[in-house]
């Protein structure tokens, strides 16, 4: 059988390799700008390096807004450094009142 893509013993031979989320190097900056379609540069503390990322499903899910000058956690992969996920975001200092937002319904 030629283009067959099972093998002799009955398993698959095409097997394909994911990435995990363990694979991926968690870095912390701040967030520079805020670009469209929900797209944030961050300038990493190690070293003087941008990043261009996205909010994570989970934070978009649940309305997490960011900011710039807000402190972040990035999840970048280790094949392409310039590009990562926003996995969550520190707690910052808000004046007097800010803070009290009213929750969305």
């Amino acid at each position: 059988m030629s283009g067959s893509a099972v093998a002799n013993d009955g398993e698959f031979s095409h097997e394909q390799q994911y990435m995990s989320k363990g694979d991926l190097v968690e870095m912390e900056g701040v967030v520079q700008d805020a670009l469209g379609g929900g797209q944030y540069t961050i300038k990493i503390d190690q070293g003087e390096a941008v990043v261009r990322a996205q909010l994570s499903g989970r934070m978009r899910r649940h309305h997490i807004r960011v900011l710039p000058g807000d402190r972040v956690r990035v999840a970048v992969s280790p094949y392409d450094l310039t590009h990562g996920l926003i996995t969550y975001r520190g707690r910052t200092e808000r004046g007097p009142g800010g803070g009290n937002f009213r929750r969305r319904r």
